[in-house]
């Protein structure tokens, strides 16, 4: 093999990192690293016609594909025909225990955006996934210990991992950095996918950040590759898309064309979803400037539209739509908490009411409230397949109408951008992907829209409810008030250091997790 391991080799890191899955990582790498590499290229490609004034829209040279009354995805694959409540989290010990024993019927668990890729996490996750799937996992503290409740149902195993942009540099073939992406899939399909066949299911994926079905046909290859080379039946992996990138909206269907024989749906990501927005029209002014972050609800007219396309497309083609994240967790606070159920209630109950089949928590305390939501429209069923939304129909001015949100930019919302980016990218820098914050879990796509919208505010001179105008010097200020606030500390500073880097540049980052990976050893 050409393919070479330069992190460091620790504790049982064998189990993961054998022949079998390096071979594989090496073959899917030679294979389709060049076609990767030439997508990422027509991303750039296409924010610079939309730049030039080029719009968003439903593809001509696709048409056929969506006007084909005939086809359909493959059937749900066990342990994937009721979804209705899922529960997201990172791959750490304590997490995996806790989000297995829930009471959710599926977990996403989170290699990418919940997750800092250092080494240890990358390995050290897929070793607790394997130690969950052979049910052979614990964890102790001082004062408590945790493990799977014997003969419970546990949750569905769904792996997400990085999206196609990310490296490893921890794996090189011939020097060259593997995609995190291949590395996170075939990590986790090489030690566990045939185990997961074993126990009657098999090995389930969240693709994420793809911006065009050719991403998403890309993938699907490498699944047909993938299980040609371990010999498991064509078909077994099944893969939901996260439609969280704005040009997406406008692909849905093509998504499931292109996976169709592993595709187990679509899925909802709310906060990628208002990241793309801006970082797709980054120079087009005020037309799809966005309010403070925390206005825009799933009601507003460009987001409606998005989730109800949503649920039309999958139901259309026999496909699971799952809806969007309820990032509260619970507060010692009464107060708090009443409002926070509250708002999931009725999160949850528009998206039930709307045809989801399931929908999304970060928090097992947050479980039963979405449970009970679904529960009362579901009853007996596991989904709502049969719910066609027929009486949908949306057009891409629809999906392209941000200017229509109501909502102002207020000093409140610049300074909560600030302090929850600063706080979320302190703990990412020490290895930790999923931070409450707020009362709200926090991962990396919160950071983004808040640096993103932060960039766009102060492109645009956009005036705050005080009078001020939003400036690279008011940014800077509050930025160290914020950090005055919490402590003087190393990684207070390194995190102040990235975050202006990223929200104050001249030319818009397209992910700040690039130049924050590039900070580790």
């Amino acid at each position: 093999m050409a393919i070479e391991v330069i992190g460091t080799k620790s504790d049982r890191y064998d189990e993961i990192l054998t022949e079998r899955a390096l071979s594989l990582i090496e073959q899917l790498h030679r294979q389709y690293d060049a076609r990767r590499q030439e997508l990422l290229v027509r991303r750039t490609a296409r924010i610079a016609e939309i730049s030039a004034g080029a719009s968003l829209g439903f593809l001509p040279e696709t048409k056929d594909v969506r006007d084909d009354p005939d086809w359909r995805v493959a059937p749900a694959a066990p342990g994937l025909i009721d979804r209705r409540v899922e529960i997201t989290g990172p791959t750490d010990r304590k997490m995996t225990i806790n989000a297995l024993n829930s009471g959710a019927k599926v977990w996403l668990a989170d290699q990418e955006d919940a997750n800092t890729p250092t080494w240890e996490n990358v390995v050290g996750g897929q070793l607790n996934l394997l130690d969950a799937v052979k049910r052979q996992i614990d964890f102790s503290t001082d004062t408590k210990s945790y493990a799977l409740k014997p003969d419970a149902e546990l949750a569905t195993i769904v792996v997400r991992p990085r999206g196609w942009h990310l490296p490893e540099k921890h794996l090189l073939v011939d020097g060259t950095p593997v995609s995190g992406s291949l590395v996170d899939f075939a990590l986790y399909f090489a030690a566990c996918g045939q185990l997961q066949l074993d126990r009657g299911q098999g090995p389930y994926f969240y693709l994420p950040k793809m911006e065009s079905h050719l991403e998403a046909r890309l993938w699907n290859d490498v699944f047909v590759t993938a299980q040609e080379a371990l010999g498991i039946p064509r078909g077994t992996i099944r893969a939901t898309c996260l439609i969280e990138t704005y040009p997406a909206a406008f692909e849905m269907e093509e998504f499931l064309y292109e996976l169709r024989e592993h595709s187990a749906g679509l899925n909802a990501g709310r906060w990628d979803y208002m990241f793309s927005v801006i970082k797709t029209h980054r120079d087009r002014g005020v037309e799809f400037q966005l309010p403070d972050r925390n206005s825009v609800t799933m009601t507003v007219p460009f987001m409606r539209a998005y989730t109800e396309l949503l649920v039309r497309t999958c139901h259309k083609r026999g496909a699971h739509a799952i809806g969007g994240m309820a990032a509260f967790i619970p507060s010692k606070d009464p107060a708090v908490n009443e409002q926070a159920f509250a708002k999931v209630q009725a999160d949850k109950t528009r998206e039930a009411g709307d045809g989801f089949d399931g929908s999304w928590v970060a928090h097992p305390g947050m479980v039963d409230t979405c449970r009970a939501v679904f529960d009362a429209v579901l009853g007996e069923n596991p989904n709502q397949l049969d719910k066609l939304r027929e009486d949908v129909s949306v057009t891409a001015d629809q999906l392209l109408n941000v200017a229509a949100t109501p909502g102002e930019v207020t000093e409140a919302g610049l300074r909560n951008n600030i302090s929850v980016a600063l706080q979320y990218l302190a703990a990412w820098l020490e290895g930790t992907g999923a931070v409450g914050i707020f009362n709200l879990m926090e991962d990396a796509a919160t950071a983004e829209i808040s640096r993103s919208q932060i960039w766009q505010w102060r492109k645009n001179g956009v005036v705050l409810d005080t009078g001020d105008t939003i400036t690279t010097e008011l940014v800077e200020r509050i930025a160290d008030e914020e950090i005055n606030a919490f402590d003087q500390s190393l990684r207070y500073q390194s995190a102040r250091a990235l975050f202006l880097e990223v929200a104050l540049a001249d030319e818009y980052v397209d992910f700040l997790t690039i130049p924050a990976y590039d900070r580790f050893a």
